[in-house]
Order: C-alpha cells, then structure tokens, then sequence
C-alpha cells in the first residue's frame, strides 16, 4: 500500500507564522517528543519518501508503530492551528464564547452565563452568524427558565420567540440563496458560458426565480450581497458585461459598507473584483482594468485576505486576467514576460492552485506565445490542454483550444498532419451540443489554406474567410470566440502581412 501524504501535505502547507506557534507550543510539553523529530525531517523533505523516513530513524523505537505516530503529530498540528487561529475569525471567536456560556451554565453561574451570552449575541447579530445567533437563542431560553424558577419575570419570553422566528427565517433565506448560487455556479465553472437553448433557459429560470427577481426579497445585508452576485453570475454566463457590472459592483458596494462582513466573506469579495475586472477588459476601459489587479493584489496579507485559499485565488485569477488584458491590448510581449513569474508562483503554490485556473493559465500562456510567434512553444502549452480534458470542467477552453491547436499547427506549416487534425477537431464538435457556427466557418477555410500553396489564393480565402466572419459576429452569441481567440485580428494580419498584435491595436483604433 502505497503511504499516506496527507501529514507530508499539511506540513508543507504551514506558513512561517504557524510552525513557529506549533514549535513554541510543543516546547512546552514534556516528555519525549518523537513527533518533532518527524516533523522537523518531513518539513526538509521535497517529496514525501516514507522509506528514507524510516532509515533516519531505523534506530528508534517509534519507528515500529510510525503510522500512529504520523496521525499523533497530524492531529497536534491541526489543534495548534485552531489555537493559533482562535482569535483570527467571527466563527472561531463565537465557538469559543458559545463554550464559556455552556461551561459557565453547567457551574450554575448563571448571571456570568448571562453576560457571555448577550455579548456573543451581538457580535452574531453585528455580523449576520445567524446559525450561532439561533443558537445563542437556545440558551438564552434556558438562562429565562432558570429566571422563572427563581422568581424572576423580568424577562419577555414573547419578545425571545419572535426574535428566534425572526432569526430562522433570515437562516432559512441565506440557506436558499446559497442553493441557487450553487446552481447557477455549476453552469458557470462547467462551461463559462451558455452555449446551448437548455443552459439559456436554465440560467433564465435563475433569473426569474423570486428571490432573484423580486425586491426586497434578501432579509440579511450578507443575502443582499448573494443576491447581487447570482444576478451578476446570471449575467456573465450570458455575456452580458453591461448587466454583469451593474450587479458586480453593487455586490462590492455592499460588502465595502460594511467591513465586518466583506472581513467575513473574503472569498466572494475577491472574486466580485474578478468579475468586475472581466468587464473592464470587455468594454476597453484598460486603464481601470490595471488599476483595478493593482487594487486586487494589495489585499494580499489584510485581514479576511490572508488565508492560503485566498491567497492562491488572487495570484491565478490576476495573473490570468491581466494576460487577457494584454492580449486584449495586444501586448504580447509583456504578457510573455509574465510567465517565468507565474511559474515560480504556481511552483510555489502546487497543487493548491485549482484544476480550472492551471487549464487557464496554460491556454492564456499558448495565447501569449502565440502573439510573438512562438507557435511551437504555444503548440506545448495547448497540447498539455488538449491531453487533459475535464468533460466536467470549462469545456469552453478546451473547444476553442481544438481551434486554436488548428491556427498553431497553419502557422508551423504541418499541412499533412492538419487534415488529420482537422478531422479530429470535426468529430469531437459534432459530439457536442455547444459548438458555433463561427468555428464550422474557420475549420472550413483553414482547411482550404492548408491546401492552397499560392499567396494569391490564400489572400482570396482569407479574404472570403474573413467578410463570412464579420457577418457571423454581428450575433452575439457567436462574437463569444473574440474572448479567446481573436480570430478577426489574426485573419486581417494574415491578409496585410502585419502582426498579429498590429493588428488587434488596429482594431482598437478602429473601435475608439
């Protein structure tokens, strides 16, 4: 059986900060503490090698039962951790108080009791924790009949009810909007967009639903901020960005008012300024787009922004956005020059960095490569896209991959293999529902290019290729390609013999 990685994992996943707290906390113990010799060789480790772990230690008597040694240190790691982050979360610091209060109660310290329970209810109900803010409820019901039995009446039992109703229907509410953002969610990470009637209409039905569409329907500040989101999400998956930025930014409006819950839910923040940096890059505001990564970046290291996962979410998703918008720029070279960064990063980071953000990056990586003519450096990048297919997962990028892998195989001239490509290509779209009009029309042509071996005749398909494309992306479904692949710009550089990035600025100019 091949050994576990799981404690190899977790120790490679500690911060400065967090080996210092669990090495200062074990020095403390007493006794021996084999498990330090573990962690501490584990931790020089860059990969995990359990037998040169036993040959270290071959003389120690720990050695013979070292898997429940491992589980030993793993769980004292884990309990260092929830010390070391006791204080740095609302959910860490109720659970805490929440404690007190059963402690307390259980010494019939009830007056003691009291006072814990009314300060952590506050702090539930200032930061919308309504799972503890019922729960707080429960014991303040139990502090009212120790009251009554000791011939107190002070206290309203009515008023608790109906604020115990109150405090379930907002739960209940929040629980709902979760379950519809994890609807329309699903669409958007399967496909990144609707490309078929059954997903429009699905998002639609989203859209409609009367939580989504009727006002006044969120009962929480935190259920408002969902709502907005889903909305934009409903939006985005349409590709409509001018809708999509008027829910986005009411999402960031509502969470910077108030800080405690925008601390609380760093997470949705982070990816709210994603998608708002999406639709500055769709309307050509350039500028705000690279004031807004710079605004992204400096929430690293802030309080809610510190976590790994975090963390990893603001370098995938920055660095893959900012190379659409130097593609977008056409500013291929400094997009290339980002890469042996982003690299180090995602050396760095591993395999913390999420499957659809590693699919990304490579596709935005070949796209780069492409731009300065690298092609068989992009052919490299594409191929590890291609070789890789999650049918679950952003089937967007791997369609127009299958297209872009046929512009890449054009420009290296491998003619005889592109017929045998092209084929592939055509058999793996017809087994879709999703594919456009607009990539029938470019795997046509490049098919005749790629048997056509006189410049004038490729100008006049091209020429041909490119009046059937401009007609196609009158349709806005169909100008969905652009977001990938500019294939307007290429066709026009390949006309008037300029580069592929001449050509984009042109457009640009061309747009203003």
């Amino acid at each position: 059986m091949k050994p576990s990685t799981e404690l190899f994992s977790l120790i490679k996943s500690l911060t400065k900060s967090e080996k210092r707290f669990f090495k200062l906390s074990s020095s403390l113990q007493s006794g021996d503490k084999n498990y330090l010799k573990i962690f501490d060789f584990i931790e020089g480790q860059s990969k995990y090698d359990e037998e040169n772990l036993k040959n270290e230690f071959k003389k120690e008597t720990f050695v013979k039962h070292l898997p429940s040694e491992k589980n030993h240190l793993y769980k004292l790691i884990l309990k260092s951790l929830r010390s070391f982050y006791s204080e740095q979360s609302i959910s860490s610091l109720l659970k805490q108080e929440i404690k007190n209060v059963e402690i307390l109660y259980n010494k019939a310290l009830y007056k003691e009791c009291e006072k814990f329970v009314s300060r952590a209810k506050q702090m539930a109900k200032d930061h919308e924790k309504f799972y503890y803010w019922f729960e707080l409820l429960s014991w303040e019901k139990k502090l009212l009949e120790e009251a009554y039995e000791s011939g107190e009446f002070t206290a309203n039992l009515d008023a608790l009810v109906a604020e115990e109703e109150m405090v379930i229907a907002k739960l209940r509410n929040l629980a709902e909007y979760q379950v519809i953002y994890s609807k329309i969610n699903l669409i958007f990470r399967s496909g990144g967009f609707t490309r078929t009637e059954s997903e429009r209409k699905a998002v639609e039905e989203i859209a409609d639903y009367h939580l989504i569409k009727g006002k006044n329907t969120a009962l929480s500040t935190r259920a408002a901020s969902m709502c907005y989101y889903i909305k934009g999400l409903c939006a985005a998956t349409n590709r409509n960005f001018e809708d999509s930025y008027q829910f986005f930014n009411r999402t960031r409006e509502i969470l910077d008012n108030n800080p405690m819950l925008k601390v609380d839910s760093g997470q949705r923040y982070v990816l709210t300024l994603f998608h708002l940096l999406r639709c500055y890059i769709d309307s050509k505001d350039f500028e705000k787009a690279k004031a807004l990564i710079i605004d992204i970046r400096e929430l690293e290291g802030k309080k809610g922004f510190n976590s790994t996962d975090i963390l990893v979410r603001i370098f995938t998703n920055s660095y893959n956005l900012e190379l659409v918008l130097l593609h977008s720029m056409g500013e291929f070279n400094k997009s290339v020059e980002l890469i042996p960064e982003i690299e180090r990063l995602q050396e760095e980071y591993g395999d913390k960095v999420s499957k659809e953000q590693e699919v990304l990056l490579l596709y935005n990586k070949a796209y780069s490569c492409f731009g300065i003519g690298e092609f068989k450096k992009a052919l490299s990048y594409i191929n590890t896209v291609l070789n890789d297919n999650e049918q679950n997962l952003r089937q967007d990028i791997y369609s127009f991959s299958r297209l872009f892998n046929l512009v890449l195989h054009f420009e290296l001239e491998n003619y005889d293999f592109l017929e045998y490509v092209i084929k592939s290509t055509n058999r793996y779209l017809n087994k879709q529902e999703r594919s456009f009009e607009v990539e029938n029309v470019c795997i046509k042509h490049i098919r005749k290019l790629s048997k056509t071996f006189q410049s004038n005749e490729k100008i006049i398909i091209l020429e041909k290729m490119k009046d059937e494309l401009d007609e196609l992306l009158k349709d806005q479904n169909e100008r969905t390609i652009l977001e990938y692949f500019n294939i307007t710009a290429w066709v026009t550089s390949k006309i008037y013999k300029i580069s592929f990035s001449e050509a984009i600025k042109a457009e640009i100019e061309v747009d203003k």
